[in-house]
């Protein structure tokens, strides 16, 4: 064994690392027999728990319930016969020395006492076969008992000087109240133990050790009712561990205790508080898992918290979403209105200037018809007048040629009359006719602007339809991706309950092989390494040295280096 090698003694460090309890909850005894400090390494490397060392409750048979009444009656009958031995003396006692005045208020006196005394042993009794018992009861009956036992020895007392049988005789008097208290003791003990058979029984340390070492085994008896310890060897077995670790230290530094650092000093410095050397030691790996669960568990409310706001983020985006939707939804029907009606405003207005066009045509052709009208009417009139001249020409030339030449004026006349008449007329139709040809183009141009009014109302409804369609495709890419973010979530939630329990296991499994500290630690890389696929260099430096708290690179490289060792040799988590 090297210096730095961990001692290999009688007082080995396989113990349980349960902390210490309050003296009013007593650890279980590792062994029911006391037996010799030489002998204790054996008998307590192998505890066995309390309750598979008592078995099971059993019923009393016929010949122990016999045997417990007899026990009881015995037990009355000597506390009748306290009573009656002490009942006299004390009253004549109290009667003449303490001056209650009277003998019957010294037998009071008495019988108060004796009678106080039985009504607080039947209550701690009752209360201890209820499994309920007082423990402060028995400290009044103690202090009674004890000043019957003084005053019945007082009784006793000499007139004069003291010889060796007055002496005899004043002990005497008190022997029977106190065997009475021992035997009440006796009881309430067996009591307890018959009710309830589970509890802890506490070990004496052997007069022998008392006599040879007292104050070292007056430090011992102190520390066992401080801490709850009810083994005496189990209190034997940690002074020598502790001894042993003091002694490891010295050989390790040299005989320099003061050299080692705080962690390899805390068995001693946890010695008085209940600790063992193996609890000592760790204490500080469990205060680093304690803070690493604490941490562990705030990163997670921050992970949650952070959820919960990405969460709210897309509700939130999914509702402006919805609302914009439902507003280009409107806004598109309300254009679509919009230009419905505007377009047959247009079509009205468009209508009704072409029929006022149409109307001022007509009135324009009907003047002007009018006015040829009249100017035909003033050249027949120029014409006549022509003609009367002509005729009084004619008149100078003869009667005959002037009525020859009159009917042939008048013929001609007549003639250019009817071709003017004609001409007027054919051009009045024409005028008619393209003014219906007019009219009947504009009617086409009307009915193509009413046609535009409704392929423009055709269109808004599509636009309408085509809104609709996609606020509808917005509510179901919505959907989905709620859909699609619960699917992540109950799929993140199943990797990190299948982690966790993982996790758990391997720890589950490393406390039952005892593992140290270091091969926790390389496991847990391990594990940091399976949830990479298995690729150890995936895992950076960093990540272990946070996940371990160590502030070297260089040991965090170890502790990877060792987990794809471990890996590599078949190691995983779950089986």
């Amino acid at each position: 064994m090297t210096i730095t090698d961990w001692p290999r003694s009688a007082a080995d460090f396989t113990i349980d690392t349960a902390p210490p309890v309050a003296g009013s909850r007593p650890c279980k005894p590792v062994s029911r027999t006391p037996t010799p400090v030489s002998g204790a390494a054996d008998a307590v490397s192998r505890p066995q728990p309390a309750d598979a060392a008592k078995g099971p409750a059993k019923r009393l048979s016929g010949t122990q319930k016999w045997a417990a009444g007899a026990i009881v009656a015995a037990a009355v009958a000597l506390a009748g016969i306290g009573l009656y031995l002490s009942f006299e003396h004390v009253a004549e006692f109290a009667f003449r020395q303490l001056r209650f005045g009277s003998l019957g208020k010294g037998r009071l006196f008495a019988v108060g006492v004796d009678v106080g005394i039985l009504v607080m042993i039947a209550v701690d009794l009752l209360m201890a076969w209820l499994k309920r018992p007082i423990s402060w009861i028995r400290y009044p009956v103690w202090l009674l008992t004890g000043a019957t036992v003084v005053l019945n020895a007082a009784s006793g007392a000499p007139e004069g000087g003291w010889e060796l049988i007055d002496y005899v005789a004043a002990g005497a008097h008190g022997v029977v109240p106190v065997l009475f208290i021992a035997v009440v003791e006796i009881g309430r003990d067996a009591i307890g133990r018959v009710v309830r058979p589970e509890q802890a029984e506490r070990d004496s340390i052997p007069w022998l050790r008392w006599v040879l070492a007292p104050i070292a085994t007056a430090r011992i008896f102190r520390r066992m009712r401080l801490w709850g310890v009810t083994s005496y060897p189990e209190m034997t077995r940690r002074d020598q561990q502790l001894i042993a670790y003091e002694q490891w230290l010295k050989r390790k530094y040299k005989g320099d205790i003061s050299r080692a650092d705080e962690d390899e000093l805390l068995p001693m410095e946890m010695a008085p508080y209940g600790y063992t050397v193996a609890q000592a030691l760790a204490m500080p790996d469990e205060q680093d898992q304690a803070a690493q669960k604490r941490e562990e568990e705030a990163e997670r409310r921050r992970l949650d918290a952070e959820t919960r706001s990405e969460v709210a983020k897309a509700e939130s985006e999914a509702a402006r979403l919805r609302a914009k939707g439902e507003v280009e939804l409107v806004q598109a029907e309300v254009d679509g209105q919009t230009g419905q009606a505007r377009a047959h405003a247009r079509a009205q207005v468009s209508a009704a200037e072409r029929a006022a066009e149409l109307e001022q045509q007509a009135l324009d052709n009907a003047v002007v018809a009018e006015a040829r009208a009249r100017e035909a009417q003033a050249e027949r009139a120029e014409a006549e007048e022509r003609k009367a001249a002509a005729a009084a020409d004619l008149e100078k030339a003869g009667l005959e040629r002037q009525a020859a030449e009159q009917r042939r004026s008048a013929a001609e006349a007549d003639k250019v009359a009817a071709a003017e008449a004609q001409a007027i007329e054919t051009q009045v139709v024409a005028e008619a006719r393209q003014a219906a040809a007019e009219a009947d183009r504009q009617a086409s141009e009307t009915e193509r602007s009413a046609a535009e009014t409704r392929r423009a109302a055709a269109e808004a409804d599509c636009k309408k339809v085509e809104a609709e369609s996609r606020q509808a495709a917005a509510l179901a890419d919505i959907a989905r991706s709620q859909k699609e973010a619960a699917e992540a979530e109950r799929a993140a939630a199943e990797t990190r309950r299948a982690a966790a329990e993982i996790e758990q296991r391997a720890v589950e499994a490393e406390d039952t092989a005892k593992l140290k500290p270091r091969e926790r630690a390389v496991r847990k890389v391990a594990r940091m390494i399976l949830a990479l696929d298995g690729e150890t260099d995936r895992l950076p430096l960093a990540d272990i040295q946070h996940e371990l708290a160590v502030t070297s690179p260089g040991t965090a490289s170890e502790y990877r280096q060792e987990a794809a060792e471990l890996l590599a040799s078949g190691y995983r988590p779950e089986h």
